[in-house]
């Protein structure tokens, strides 16, 4: 009874470990469609049937839900230190200045409006920076729409480069529905061996 139960108990195992190994790799295999024959039926990946649909989601998702190019663009404007760019700003007045300025004026004058300048760029230049950023920020992701730079890159890509991808990211998760598959195939083995042996 024992080795009745644990057969049973071992092609369930078997039997639900396949059963699962097959529907990960049916997640992306066959890649184009297979007519099954007699049946009138066609067989193609999960993935590869509707790569344009998810493609479509996950740039929609990624969008609305994580990051908008306008948050992309802010962010790289936040990261770009003020001080700095004022500092340069200054550097570059001061090296026009001391060019374009005759020699014949004396170098007090040349003093008195660098200090001039320096002041207007200290009250004014960090205003002047915001609303020319924002200004051009406004500008360049009026025509960017990064949902469809997501869907048109995830369409690109091969389904054999997309499978090794998405397999090397989730190989441990798969691994675990692999095994999980096969002791829940063994404890229903179990079940089944103990219903036949009553009965």
């Amino acid at each position: 009874m024992a080795l009745k139960l644990l057969i049973l108990a071992t092609i369930g195992g078997i039997i639900g470990w396949i059963t699962n190994l097959l529907a990960i790799k049916m997640l992306f295999r066959p890649f184009k469609p297979v007519n099954v024959p007699l049946v009138n039926f066609k067989i193609q990946g999960l993935i590869p049937k509707r790569k344009a649909e998810i493609a479509e989601s996950i740039g929609e998702t990624v969008e609305t839900e994580l990051l908008s190019i306008e948050e992309i663009v802010d962010e790289l404007v936040r990261s770009n230190n003020k001080t700095e760019i004022l500092s340069m700003f200054k550097n570059k007045i001061e090296e026009i200045i001391k060019d374009r300025l005759p020699s014949v004026v004396p170098s007090v004058f040349k003093r008195m409006i660098l200090k001039y300048v320096d002041d207007i760029i200290d009250e004014e230049g960090d205003r002047i920076i915001t609303e020319f950023i924002e200004g051009t920020v406004a500008e360049a992701t009026a025509g960017i729409q990064l949902s469809k730079m997501i869907e048109d890159r995830i369409n690109k890509f091969e389904m054999e480069e997309l499978e090794r991808i998405t397999i090397k990211v989730v190989k441990a998760e798969l691994r675990h529905i692999e095994i999980l598959g096969g002791v829940l195939g063994f404890i229903i083995g179990i079940f089944q061996g103990i219903i036949i042996l009553l009965l």
